[in-house]
């Protein structure tokens, strides 16, 4: 097998992915935000500009170099664990390149053999990816189901599991933007002597006292694991795992995904510090944002679709095609909507998923819900 033939199995998969109107490809931004997880709208600010700009004319690096274990240790670096585990309420905290290596890092780790993870059905895919490369047994419980994450838990028991439980959840899940139980979670997991890791990426900003999270109150727990991106509602770009020292300490010496990448940028280290800052300090910020949700929920539910009560609102239309085909439409006329098709959500419930932000204004939202009204009786 020669030239071209090497690369027929893949055409192939992108032929049948089309079919299924799955077939993806990228695209610029344009239009107005509706797609984003800026949510606060801090990506761009000028606090956040300058203070790279101060960093870098006081000669931060715009490159780490290496691993953090080797030279790629900066003050930047530790100047933003040391502040997030202030501002968090948690020990410890450890900086690593993005969201999704943190869920994957976490979940490869400290998880140990003989133990159980179980995992939200609809949790993110990192976390998914991360169980299932990892040395613990991992099962699935319903979607925001604290009792199907006891039942599970017993179930390994009396089946002879004698490792420790890991519950793994998002606090506000990224498709559908709906809260998980945590306090019930939180009780589950006391009750099994279990770890509870739990991911508030879409969280962290945007809920909590001054933006701590929806999980603030069981930071610094000797049995919560939380991550904290700061790609998101933060302006920036990496993730912040949150956790007793011990495991940070554990992470520096067993996560290969730490050990072995190079640090991150210690110019974002400076962006994500400076965002901790703004968010606390400006609460506004959080009340401009709630009221463009609650805005947004009114004109959704005239048009028949439920609220989420958060910043995420999908507007879920089922057909693969038809979703796109009406995000399409919305673009075309100005809003940059995406479509989300699976395997990101279940088969049969492709979507809208409109996201809130500040680079929004509330006259914004109210024509993009005419829009949609308008595209929708087509």
């Amino acid at each position: 097998m020669t030239g071209r033939a090497l690369l027929d199995r893949y055409e192939a998969s992108l032929r049948g992915l089309a079919r299924k109107s799955r077939l993806r490809s990228l695209s610029g931004r344009a239009g107005l935000d509706f797609a984003s997880n800026d949510y606060l709208g801090l990506a761009g600010s000028k606090r956040l500009a300058d203070a790279v700009a101060t960093a870098l004319a006081n000669g931060t690096p715009v490159g780490a170099t290496g691993s953090r274990l080797l030279r790629g240790n900066d003050p930047e670096h530790e100047a933003l664990e040391e502040k997030a585990a202030k501002f968090f309420g948690a020990e410890r905290a450890l900086l690593f390149g993005g969201g999704y290596v943190a869920n994957f890092a976490v979940l490869t780790t400290l998880p140990q053999k003989g133990d159980l993870v179980v995992l939200d059905e609809l949790i993110h895919a990192s976390a998914h990816e991360g169980a299932r490369a990892g040395r613990a047994e991992v099962v699935e419980a319903r979607h925001n189901d604290a009792g199907a994450v006891d039942d599970a838990i017993r179930s390994w028991r009396g089946k002879g599991g004698t490792g420790r439980p890991w519950i793994v959840a998002e606090s506000l899940y990224s498709m559908d933007g709906d809260r998980a139980p945590l306090d019930e979670l939180a009780a589950v997991a006391d009750r099994h002597e279990a770890f509870l890791f739990l991911d508030e990426a879409h969280a962290t900003g945007v809920y909590g006292p001054e933006g701590r999270g929806l999980a603030h109150h069981l930071e610094g727990l000797d049995n919560v694991v939380v991550l904290h991106t700061c790609g998101k509602a933060l302006g920036a770009s990496g993730a912040l795992v949150t956790a007793p020292a011990v495991l940070c300490d554990y992470l520096v010496n067993r996560c290969r995904p730490f050990i072995y990448a190079t640090a991150p940028s210690p110019l974002m280290a400076v962006a994500a510090a400076a965002a901790l800052d703004i968010v606390a300090g400006e609460p506004v910020r959080r009340e401009r944002l709630a009221r463009l949700v609650e805005l947004a929920g009114e004109k959704a539910g005239a048009l028949g679709f439920s609220p989420s009560g958060s910043q995420i609102l999908p507007i879920v239309i089922g057909d693969n095609a038809q979703a796109m085909a009406l995000a399409e439409a919305l673009q075309a006329r100005g809003f940059d909507v995406r479509g989300i098709r699976p395997p990101t959500v279940p088969e049969g419930t492709a979507r809208l998923r409109i996201s809130l932000t500040l680079n929004v204004g509330e006259d914004d939202v109210s024509a993009l819900f005419a829009a949609l009204a308008e595209e929708c009786s087509r």
